[in-house]
């Protein structure tokens, strides 16, 4: 998380200095991102880049983090567009997302990030729901997903089926990148693998 002296800062600035990190973040990598491309295009000291970041990393994880916050909301609204169709919303989502990456803005950083995809980032772009500090999030989810066509006993089923619903969009998205997917095949591929989850796997005898 950025220090207080960043949130001290105009907007304007803030802005400058997150676009500036976000350039640099989609020309290359994270380990290989260079603070002195960051300050350079931001127009700030390096002294003042540690009065509001700690290094590199606590900038980009700030940034994938707002821009996880903004997904996150989209979720939320789309859910109740859908009327907590749990399915319909994610094949939504992950429909806008792709269409998303693909502006010119942010296609190079998601690509970096997904195709660099380690525990941290992809907490990180799942918005934390399932950490401590994000479970006011997560029950605003939750609450509004409509379990009457759900196969689930209880809450616990439901958690996990949140997290095998991620884990699949997760790998589609990182698939968009690495095979270079269009849109409608990498939709395709999506929506095939959400209905069999959604159609379940076992098939059980007829009595």
């Amino acid at each position: 998380m950025p220090k207080q002296t960043f949130f001290h800062l105009s907007k304007d600035k803030q802005d400058n200095l997150l676009q500036a990190a976000k350039n640099e973040f989609s020309r290359v990598p994270l380990h290989e991102a260079s603070i002195a491309n960051i300050i350079k295009a931001a127009g700030i000291p390096r002294g003042s880049f540690y009065q509001y970041f700690e290094d590199k990393e606590d900038l980009f994880y700030y940034l994938l983090s707002q821009l996880s916050q903004k997904n996150h909301e989209r979720f939320i609204s789309i859910m109740k567009e859908k009327d907590g169709d749990i399915f319909e919303t994610f094949i939504h989502s992950f429909q806008f997302m792709i269409k998303d990456n693909r502006n010119t803005e942010h296609k190079n950083f998601f690509k970096n990030a997904f195709l660099n995809m380690n525990f941290k980032i992809e907490n990180t772009l799942a918005n934390n729901l399932f950490e401590q500090n994000q479970k006011n999030q997560y029950f605003d989810l939750i609450n509004i997903i409509n379990r009457n066509n759900l196969n689930i006993q209880n809450e616990e089923e439901l958690h996990q089926v949140l997290r095998i619903i991620m884990a699949v969009t997760f790998h589609n998205l990182v698939q968009v990148f690495v095979k270079d997917l269009s849109n409608e095949e990498a939709l395709k591929n999506y929506t095939k693998q959400i209905e069999l989850l959604k159609k379940g796997l076992h098939k059980y005898d007829s009595i």
